[in-house]
């Protein structure tokens, strides 16, 4: 008795019908019940009820099913952990992440990622561009998820694009722009803006000057922060708006109110990024399930 037998099998009690079974398995008809009929031999008893339209399993298949089932999660359990240790892995896996940047990333990553290395432990670590980019160097990130850094903070890493996002403002539901469908740069350049800390967040505020240039005139800051939440705090009791990547939608909820620029400008590139010499598989595995889908 083999795996694929077991496979076969079992795709053919889930579909109940052998030409379904071999669409999803991508193989032969007649390749499915030859190894079927081979397993019954080998077992001794009939595994199915055949009609000419379809199978119903026997009471004897009905327990086979549910020990089939639990032989091949068992294999594929052993399969991922001989890999992780092949490659090998370690029992934490270390992420830094921006939230307002990975809202729509992060989740769906950390999903499939645990499914494929359900022994791996991931923990998840929020702080700055330079914070996380000093992590990745001295090795107590394996991964980041952050905005594309400038060509030369990359220098030994390697990044890889997942998501562009347009930028935003944020600003209290009473703000006399919560009415609008978008604001343009120029009514913005003397507003009083709520930003990241310069000192950890230097390309936002590149991003910034780049973006407010053809104004002729940069905004003034009326605070800066660490962090999305103190920001967003910070804009719903009213003391300036924020630009924010479009994501943070998500985040904020009723509490504030996230409006489009017109015109949009650059959107954020967005992405994961890792040392070059720690290209290990089980680093590479989880950029690969922070892809989109």
């Amino acid at each position: 008795m083999e795996l694929r037998h077991l496979r076969y099998f079992v795709a053919a009690a889930e579909a109940e019908n052998v030409s379904r079974a071999a669409v999803k398995l991508h193989v032969s008809q007649p390749g499915i019940s030859r190894q079927i009929r081979d397993l019954e031999e080998e077992i001794g008893f009939p595994l199915f009820k055949r009609s000419p339209k379809s199978l119903k399993l026997t009471e004897a298949g009905k327990v086979f099913l549910d020990e089939a089932k639990s032989v091949l999660q068992r294999a594929d359990e052993a399969v991922n952990n001989a890999r992780a240790a092949a490659a090998g892995a370690r029992d934490e896996l270390h992420v830094g992440y921006a939230p307002s940047l990975t809202v729509k990333i992060l989740p769906p990553a950390l999903r499939r990622f645990q499914q494929q290395f359900p022994k791996v432990r991931v923990s998840l670590h929020d702080l700055s561009t330079e914070e996380m980019l000093a992590g990745l160097r001295d090795g107590t990130l394996h991964v980041a998820l952050t905005v594309q850094p400038r060509k030369k903070s990359l220098r030994g890493l390697i990044f890889k694009l997942l998501a562009r996002y347009s930028m935003c403002i944020a600003v209290a539901p009473t703000h006399p722009f919560a009415k609008f469908k978008s604001v343009a740069l120029a009514q913005l350049a003397t507003e009083p803006l709520v930003g990241y800390r310069r000192a950890d967040y230097p390309d936002y505020h590149e991003h910034l000057e780049n973006l407010f240039a053809p104004t002729g005139r940069t905004p003034p800051v009326a605070e800066e922060h660490d962090g999305i939440t103190s920001i967003i705090a910070a804009v719903e009791t009213g003391r300036g708006y924020a630009l924010v990547p479009e994501p943070v939608v998500c985040m904020a909820g009723p509490r504030v109110r996230v409006i489009p620029l017109k015109p949009a400008g650059d959107e954020l590139p967005v992405g994961a990024i890792w040392r070059k010499d720690a290209d290990a598989e089980i680093v590479r595995s989880f950029v690969a399930a922070a892809g989109p889908d």
